[in-house]
C-alpha cells in the first residue's frame, strides 16, 4: 500500500499507515476528544482515498476519546476503529 498522503490528494500532515495488503490506517492522535466535526473531516479524507483506490479498506487509529456520534458516523461510512493506548 502507498502511504504517501499526497498520492491520494491529501495534505502532507495526514498520517497514513499500511495495515495489510488492502488496508490503510488513518492515524489521528489528539489530546482532546474526537467530536463529530473531526469525524466529518475523517470521512472526507476516506472518500478522497477511496476515489483514488475504491477497493481499499480504512481504519481510524485513535485514542479512546471519541464521542458516540462520531462512532456512529464512522460505522455508517464503513471505517473501522483501532484504538491506540
Amino acid at each position: 500500500m502507498i502511504t504517501d498522503p499526497t498520492h491520494y490528494g491529501l495534505p502532507a500532515r495526514v498520517q497514513l499507515e499500511a495495515l495489510g495488503d488492502n488496508r490503510l490506517g488513518i492515524r489521528k492522535v489528539i489530546k482532546s476528544r474526537i467530536i463529530r466535526k473531526d469525524a466529518e473531516k475523517i470521512v472526507q479524507m476516506a472518500r478522497q482515498i477511496r476515489s483514488v483506490n475504491p477497493a481499499v479498506e480504512l481504519t481510524l487509529l485513535c485514542s479512546r476519546n471519541i464521542c458516540s456520534k462520531s462512532l456512529a458516523l464512522l460505522r455508517e461510512e464503513k471505517i473501522e476503529i483501532g484504538y491506540i493506548d
